[in-house]
Formats: structure tokens, sequence, C-alpha cells
């Protein structure tokens, strides 16, 4: 993909597209994944990245990169802060803004309640208001990369990739495909439409900017055998492109689904009876995969993406991130805003740790900041270009405010080890504790503004 630096980002930044900038703050970033190695991260107390011209250009000790500087280099300082690659948000709906927060029941139900709200997405005017205030608290959340549900209508898509352009974010969304057993108040597709649509998408947004695809079948249930095999044609036609979809969320739906798809033996080989289980493929929850479901998983490289704000809500399980260890899953990890009701990685990192507990197993601020930033661009294959502050990546990262309420900068004077100040944020942080957001170098959020 090319990175296009959309022009009207100039008003969104206090420092020139053309300048060289670096950012002093204690520095925080993967290099590998910690569930395999301990050497896997590096955390600088007195630290200095340097941004030019969008690109990572060096990170490391202050001391070390202050003196090498050019005389016209802005120096900004973040004090009391910790500077983290912006976040992955790998599953999150555009269309539920205004049904987040809906009392009372579990999946299938709680589906029949919200999805008729998404249907005035096809109306443009709102679908780009709501855009800008959709990818506005995902900013302030900290988030700089997402995979997003749009609606059935491709209107709602080209207002998240329009505004994300105008952002410059990287954004991989994707119409919803749905045509049956849909709740009445809701439009229902058609396989002719859905490839029509998805295709005319993919023609003019993927690939443009730091833009792609996901073709998007909501899950099995509302898609026919003759939709699931439009989804996998269009991933034949257009290599590159994502998948994205639900998986084994709730045990009534895997019920359903399997009385709809009798000759399949589980919930995931539904998807990959029709070509839909690879390396470009990106599951939304997980949570009641059998061992020959992980097995199948890591053969075939896909993405699993829990979603722990979500799932505890809904009330749908646990997500077995021992179990995805162990057989060496490819992973992210999702808000899925919607029936996940936050926009921050922070808080999904805190109900993660809390799944893993009520399981026996001790997930560490590294592994899951790991899954919400490095880990997340490793899922979609732009680890070459997004997750960590490797010289010559895109310059897309964070500033924490280990200050942000009043008790987490007294409880951060008791935190001695980048374990214990990571955890903290972590457990206690929020979107409060987003000061900065910034997206190829240029600021986008900034809380106290």
């Amino acid at each position: 993909m090319k990175n296009k630096l959309n022009p009207q980002m100039n008003s969104l930044s206090t420092n020139s597209v053309n300048s060289t900038v670096a950012h002093c703050s204690s520095i925080f970033h993967l290099i590998d994944d910690p569930r395999l190695t301990k050497d896997s991260y590096v955390f600088i107390d007195n630290g200095m990245l340097v941004v030019e011209n969008g690109i990572i250009i060096a990170a490391g000790e202050r001391n070390e990169i202050e003196p090498t500087l050019a005389v016209d280099c802005k120096i900004v300082e973040h004090p009391n802060t910790i500077i983290t690659p912006g976040f992955f948000d790998l599953h999150i709906h555009f269309p539920q803004l205004t049904t987040v927060a809906f009392y009372g029941e579990q999946l299938l139900g709680w589906l029949n309640g919200i999805i008729p709200e998404e249907e005035i997405y096809k109306n443009p005017e709102i679908a780009a208001e709501r855009a800008k205030i959709f990818l506005k608290e995902t900013l302030r959340a900290g988030t700089t990369t997402m995979c997003a549900y749009g609606s059935w209508a491709k209107e709602s898509v080209d207002a998240l990739f329009s505004e994300a352009e105008r952002l410059n974010l990287r954004l991989i969304a994707g119409k919803v495909m749905a045509d049956r057993n849909m709740p009445n108040g809701i439009s229902i597709t058609n396989p002719k439409d859905d490839y029509e649509h998805s295709s005319e998408l993919i023609e003019k947004w993927h690939g443009r900017a730091r833009l792609a695809y996901a073709v998007t079948p909501r899950f099995a249930i509302s898609c026919t055998p003759e939709d699931l095999k439009v989804a996998g044609n269009l991933m034949k036609e257009n290599p590159g492109i994502y998948m994205q979809t639900h998986l084994s969320e709730n045990p009534k739906e895997i019920s359903f689904t399997l009385e709809l798809f009798p000759g399949r033996k589980s919930y995931l080989d539904v998807y990959d009876h029709y070509g839909l289980v690879n390396e470009r493929s990106i599951f939304g929850h997980c949570i009641h995969l059998d061992d020959d479901d992980f097995k199948r998983v890591s053969e075939t490289g896909a993405v699993l993406c829990p979603n722990p704000p979500s799932n505890m809500f809904l009330g749908s399980g646990l997500f077995k991130f021992e179990k995805a260890k162990e057989y060496g899953i490819r992973m992210g990890m999702g808000t899925d805003f919607g029936a996940g009701n936050t926009f921050s990685m922070l808080q999904s990192m805190e109900n993660a740790y809390k799944t893993a507990q009520l399981q026996g197993y001790s997930l560490s601020p590294f592994e899951a900041f790991y899954h919400a930033t490095l880990g997340g661009a490793r899922a979609l294959s732009i680890d070459n270009k997004v997750g960590n502050f490797e010289i010559g990546k895109e310059a897309d990262f964070v500033v924490l405010d280990a200050c942000c309420t009043p008790f987490i900068s007294w409880r951060m004077e008791h935190a001695k080890t980048p374990l214990e100040k990571l955890f903290v944020l972590m457990m206690l942080g929020d979107d409060r504790a987003v000061k900065h957001t910034y997206v190829y170098g240029n600021p986008v959020h900034s809380r106290d503004s």
C-alpha cells in the first residue's frame, strides 16, 4: 500500500509535515512476543522518540540521541508520561454508536434489539456525521489502527473510509453481508448485491492511503451458503484483502449455526468450507473453540480476536488465552464496541486479565500490550510498517499520562518496575490516561485542548 499523507492533516498538526520532532518521555514498546521470549520489550525511563515526515528515525535513550539532533529539530517534552505504540482494535462496530449499553439480553436476543438501528446508516449524511464521532472517540482512546464493521449499506463504509482518509488513519473495514435471519427493521442483502457492492468498495478504497478492505459476513447465521460462496470468491479475486466475521461467541449461536449447516463438523468448519479460513481471516470472539478448532486455526495462520469487554457484557464466556498460547495462535484483541461498552483498549486489557485469571492463567501486562500493539500489527501482516518503534516504521503512537487521576498519580509513586507501571495503567486507566494520540507523526487528539 502507498502511504499518502492527506493534505487536510495539516490543519490538525502543530508542526509542519516536513519537520523533525523529538518527543521526550518514558518509552515502551514490544520487540517480540512475550509468550515466547523474556527479552520481548524495551522500556526506557528517560527516552526520546524522533519522528521525521511521519516516520520514526530514532528511539532510545535521550542522553544518547539528543546530541545528534539537528539544530532546528523541535523538542517536545511530555513529563510524567509513557509513550507506547498506538493501539490496535481488531474488532469494532461503527454502526452501533446509539445502541451501546443496550440492556438485558445475551447475544441473539441482544442482536435482535440493536441491529435495526443500523438501517439509518444508508443515509450518507448521517453516516458521515457519525463517522466523525466514531473516529474521534477511538482516537481519544488511543486507537490508531482498527478493523471495523460497517452496516449492510455501502454508504456506511464510504463514510468511514472517507473520514479515516482525512485523518490518515490505518483502517480495515467492510460492509456487512447478511442475506437471512435478520430482525424486522433492517434490510436484508442478497448475494448479487453483496458481491457488487463489496467489489465497488474494494475498487474504490482498498490500498488507498492507509486503508484496506475486509469482506465482512456478519456471522454464519446471517448468511446463506450462496452468500458465503460470494465471500470466498471475493477473497480469491482480490488477493491482499482481509475477511472478518464472528466465530463461536455464544452456545446458542453455535447450535443454531450447526442446524443451518448440517454437513459441517464445527462452526469454524462452516467458514473453512467456503474458503474463508486463511492468514487474512480475522475471527472475533472465538470463546468456545475446541482443540480441533485451535489446531486448524494454527495450521492456516488465521487470526483470533478476543473481545473481553463484550464477552463480559453479554455473558458469552471466557476466551482461552492459555490454549491460544499452547497452539501458537496469531492473535489481536478488540473491544467489540457496541456489545463492548468501551472504546478503550486499556479497558479491554483489564478485562482480558480478569478473563485469564478466572481460568488460572496470569496474563502479564507485556502480553496484554503485545496483543494491543505489535501482536495486532503481526496479526494484520503490517508489522513491517507499524506496531513498535523500530526505525523506519510509521509514527502512530500514544502518550499515556501516568498522573491522569489523583489516585493513579499516587499509585504510580509506588510502582517501581516497568511491569508495575504498565499494570497500573492497564488496570486503572481508561481514555483519561490518553493525553495525546499521534497518527503518522501528527497530533490528532489532545486531551487537554
